[in-house]
């Protein structure tokens, strides 16, 4: 019933209003409990421990739901074991000119630019304290879009990540959005290892570890990424995120001259499952299984969340399936694990 009237407004107006809306029923008495009890599907059988934390159940949410770290633990009413706030950036940014988010429906998926558009790490530092996480938190972190000079680049990633160490349990460093100048460069291990290095350095200085995931693109050329995940393995990276979106628009359903008005952003949703599948595959493979991998992109129905675990991912993330299944879509996973 609630889906159709959201489709009614843009994408990204929808998603403010539901965040709002999910802040407002908070405040009724027993809400949040009700949703728990309807959304929620507890069993021993689904934990698992990873990074060495433990996870209620393998389901999370991906980034880019709650991008500023304001609504944590609503979003837990559904189910999730997990929760990845942001992209977090040192500075707030208005990211990338409106209209920026963009509906495909006849193929189940979503094309953004939204330039990692966020409130700034000191926001969501200042909400954590305010609201206590009730789930496990991860933060995407990454550059500014203004910083453009290596050094710039690898103190914003520095700055995030020491600004956010004491108030998360885990990060990803999100080096492969397509929506930003310059971030998919990252991947290239010689400058990947310019941003990861002084975090593994700086994480030596706190009393309590907090896993590092690095998060790569579902377009990497293998080549590429043999070089990432040789570099992870033997840096002390905890593991991968896989993927990202997708530049790519092959097979999709909708109209060419809808696709040509859209424009440029990368695709998420149900046509990304087989590339991030083969993506999760071919990491498990490589890298024989030591390097746990969360995996992330078009995962729609309970059958897929159950592939992508098949395949070698520890844990798993949705987001465009939240957006396009609603609110049991978690609990509909766990029903047919």
């Amino acid at each position: 019933m609630i889906r159709p009237l959201l489709f009614r407004f843009s994408p990204e107006k929808a998603h403010v209003m539901t965040l709002e809306a999910l802040s407002l029923i908070r405040r009724i008495p027993l809400a949040s409990r009700i949703a728990s009890l309807c959304f929620r599907k507890k069993s021993p059988s689904h934990g698992r421990r990873v990074f060495g934390l433990d996870f209620p159940n393998p389901v999370g949410l991906a980034a880019g739901i709650d991008k500023n770290g304001e609504h944590y633990n609503e979003l837990a009413w559904f189910g999730f074991s997990f929760i990845e706030i942001g992209s977090l950036t040192p500075e707030p940014q208005d990211g990338n000119p409106k209209p920026r988010l963009f509906r495909l429906p006849e193929d189940n998926a979503l094309v953004n630019r939204m330039g990692i558009n966020n409130k700034g790490v000191a926001n969501a530092i200042e909400h954590i304290k305010s609201d206590p996480p009730k789930v496990i938190l991860c933060a995407s972190i990454a550059k500014n879009t203004a910083s453009v000079s290596e050094s710039d680049v690898a103190a914003d990633y520095t700055k995030a990540f020491s600004r956010m160490y004491d108030f998360v349990d885990m990060f990803t460093v999100n080096v492969s959005c397509p929506n930003v100048e310059g971030l998919r460069n990252l991947q290239d291990v010689s400058y990947l290892s310019d941003v990861i290095d002084p975090l593994l350095d700086l994480r030596i200085c706190y009393d309590t570890y907090k896993p590092i995931l690095v998060k790569v693109s579902p377009d990497i050329p293998r080549e590429e990424l043999d070089e990432v995940l040789n570099y992870c393995m033997l840096s002390g990276v905890d593991g991968i995120v896989a993927g990202n979106t997708t530049t790519t628009r092959d097979g999709l359903k909708t109209d060419e001259k809808r696709l040509e008005k859209i424009g440029r952003g990368g695709l998420s949703g149900a046509p990304l499952f087989g590339k991030a599948l083969d993506l999760v595959k071919y990491i498990h493979l490589k890298t024989q299984g030591r390097l746990p991998i969360v995996g992330v992109g078009g995962i729609m129905t309970s059958e897929q969340a159950k592939q992508m675990l098949d395949a070698g991912a520890s844990l798993i993330e949705i987001c465009t399936g939240f957006v396009y299944e609603g609110p049991s879509a978690v609990k509909k996973i766990l029903k047919n694990l």
